[in-house]
């Protein structure tokens, strides 16, 4: 039986790492050890390097989660981490090699985000997206408060424009390591139609949940849930020489 594993939640573009809160605290009140990591969100190489830093620091085995473009990250950090036993997709990419976030995200119908919602911004010579404070809810957030939702409209972090266009070099992670994932039924940042292949392709364990594109947020128990399930595989060792 392998030791309790620590559960590494990475957000993703248009968020922080408090978009993890409420589901931090019911893995907490289980008695599981977590931590969030500060994605940089300023282009896919370096940003899986952090990632890949932070988990590689870790004392023991890891549940590795991520949530939109942080499933980016977590497929491409993974491949070199062997403490890594697990992933787990929140509304989150599962590349394969050569796929970008917004390749992907536009291969069927449905997705809102764009240059009519986005606004570009100028950053060290680098442009970078935001999601317009009056299309956020809808784009991100359709099954949380207004109120809510405004403030994460402001508090957002942008996202550097090619984390979001660049390739995943080599092989995927989940290709190697087993994997989990949670579908957002009312995503219209990722369509629903795009997880759903995305997670049948990489052979993930998949639940279908009634939620937007902010579910760690809206339905912090079904995303607590899906991750307890990998935690309890890590444990028991079913999840040993498992993946697509």
């Amino acid at each position: 039986m392998s030791k309790n594993p620590t559960v590494v939640l990475v957000h993703g573009a248009f968020a922080d790492s408090s978009s993890w809160n409420d589901v931090v605290a019911r893995l907490h009140e289980r008695g599981h050890r977590t931590l969030a990591v500060a994605n940089p969100l300023r282009g896919l190489d370096g940003d899986a390097a952090y990632v890949a830093s932070v988990v590689g620091a870790v004392d023991g085995p890891v549940v590795l989660v991520g949530h939109s473009y942080g499933g980016v990250l977590i497929s491409r950090a993974a491949r070199d981490l062997p403490n890594v036993e697990a992933l787990v997709y929140i509304a989150a990419f599962q590349p394969d090699t050569g796929e970008s976030a917004l390749g992907l995200a536009t291969r069927f119908p449905g997705a809102e985000l764009g240059p009519d919602t986005t606004t570009v911004l100028v950053h060290d010579g680098e442009p970078e997206l935001r999601i317009r404070p009056e299309d956020f809810r809808r784009v991100f957030a359709g099954d949380l408060p207004a109120e809510t939702t405004a403030t994460l409209a402001v508090t957002q972090r942008p996202v550097a424009e090619r984390a979001l266009t660049t390739g995943l070099p080599g092989e995927p992670a989940w290709r190697g390591l087993p994997s989990w994932a949670l579908v957002a039924a009312r995503d219209n940042a990722i369509p629903a139609r795009a997880q759903e292949f995305m997670a049948e392709r990489a052979g993930s364990r998949t639940v279908r949940v009634d939620a937007s594109h902010a579910v760690a947020v809206s339905r912090p128990d079904a995303v607590a849930d899906l991750v307890l399930e990998a935690v309890k595989a890590v444990e028991s060792g079913e999840s040993a020489g498992s993946g697509a």
